[in-house]
């Protein structure tokens, strides 16, 4: 199947390639309400927290949204929102204390990273700012960070802004896989045909790698040679701008 046909469904991360510059770009606003208005189901997957995963699924024209990294799912039905959770209350309040432990160590260990200001807001994991309000860390620093989070027993991955920790079995690409199942009837071959994924990062590799009709926004590149699946089609922009790009091309242009 062509890339160009129209898909059931997009699966899309967030930071830089939906938004640019650490702003959402109205043309990808547009976008996003084209692929809603042509009946495109597009589910933003995301390491963001779960207070804008809520704004998101809220203000936005999808269909749900995977947030923290696949620890939840907010779908929206008419106006209500529906959470989808992975781990009970205890158990995201033990694994909170285990992560703030070794985020420390890893802050001690690298200098330069910060706690994320949006961990206030987070249900499942940690993040550490690698990029967003602090100055950016060197690939190799944030490499050495990852290296040692994962050496102290958790997971972790890095987006284009943060290093985020978590404790539990659940990915971006798990919760994918259950959502497009439950909501979309969608499963193996008819989920690869069916479904396209919008990503930009070396967190996005195993999407890449599940979703053959997968999108790279421009600032792929600089990971191209990292990946072990690249996506099928790159993009000329960048982030969001990148992101309008491909819907254009797909729905065909949009009006001015």
């Amino acid at each position: 199947m062509p890339l160009t046909s129209l898909p059931r469904a997009v699966l899309t991360d967030v930071d830089d390639t939906l938004t640019w510059e650490g702003r959402l770009p109205v043309r990808a606003l547009e976008a996003l309400y084209r692929l809603h208005d042509a009946g495109v189901a597009v589910i933003p997957i995301t390491g963001a927290c779960a207070g804008w995963c809520d704004q998101m699924a809220r203000t936005w024209p999808v269909a749900a949204v995977i947030g923290e990294n696949g620890a939840f799912v907010i779908e929206r039905h008419g106006r209500q929102m529906r959470y989808h959770d992975t781990q009970d209350e205890a158990t995201r309040l033990t694994h909170r204390s285990r992560l703030a432990k070794v985020a420390d160590a890893v802050m001690r260990q690298t200098p330069g990273l910060a706690p994320a200001r949006d961990n206030v807001y987070r249900r499942y994991d940690l993040a550490l700012d690698h990029a967003q309000d602090v100055p950016r860390l060197a690939e190799t620093e944030v490499a050495r960070a990852l290296a040692a989070a994962r050496g102290l027993g958790v997971q972790a991955t890095a987006s284009s802004i943060h290093i985020n920790l978590w404790l539990g079995d659940f990915s971006k690409r798990l919760a994918a896989e259950r959502w497009l199942a439950e909501s979309l009837r969608l499963q193996g071959e008819a989920a690869r045909a069916q479904v396209v994924f919008v990503g930009d990062s070396l967190n996005d590799a195993q999407m890449f790698e599940a979703y053959p009709r997968s999108v790279g926004v421009a600032n792929i590149q600089r990971h191209l040679a990292s990946l072990p699946r690249p996506p099928a089609h790159i993009t000329r922009a960048p982030g969001g701008l990148g992101f309008a790009e491909w819907v254009d091309e797909l729905l065909g242009a949009g009006p001015g």
